[in-house]
């Protein structure tokens, strides 16, 4: 039986992508049911251009953090899903929680230091959840 929805196409090669670029099958089997889910991919060098080197792999561990919890910790306060593939970082989720996330990323990246960034993430999560 063939599907009459129009969008049934995109949201297939977006399934696609989403595998491709490292998300699990279950995050990108959600892009199918969701509608206001996107993914947004960066370069950890669009973030500080003049990373090279250690410092470029010092940026991506403070990223990752120990044992993967600081990625863990941004992915839980702003509900999205976070791949760490070599200098590049693949987000999925609605666009205001992506939003936060990107910034807590890039804050990292730069140097600010991990508790800081918890804290205004935490902050702002608090706030986007007394709006809905």
């Amino acid at each position: 039986m063939h599907t009459t929805e129009t969008g049934a196409l995109q949201k297939g090669c977006d399934f696609v992508s989403a595998f491709m670029l490292g998300f699990e099958v279950q995050d990108s089997v959600a892009l199918l049911r969701l509608d206001d889910l996107y993914i947004e991919s960066f370069q950890v060098t669009d973030v500080k251009m003049m990373l090279r080197g250690d410092h470029l792999s010092r940026a991506i561990g403070r990223v990752a953090g120990q044992d993967g919890k600081t990625r863990f910790a941004i992915e839980n306060a702003t509900r999205t899903r976070i791949v760490i593939a070599d200098s590049r970082i693949h987000m999925l989720g609605s666009y205001a929680n992506i939003r936060v996330a990107r910034n807590a990323i890039c804050d990292l990246i730069l140097g600010a230091p991990p508790g800081k960034v918890y804290n205004n993430m935490r902050n702002v999560a608090k706030r986007m959840n007394e709006r809905y």
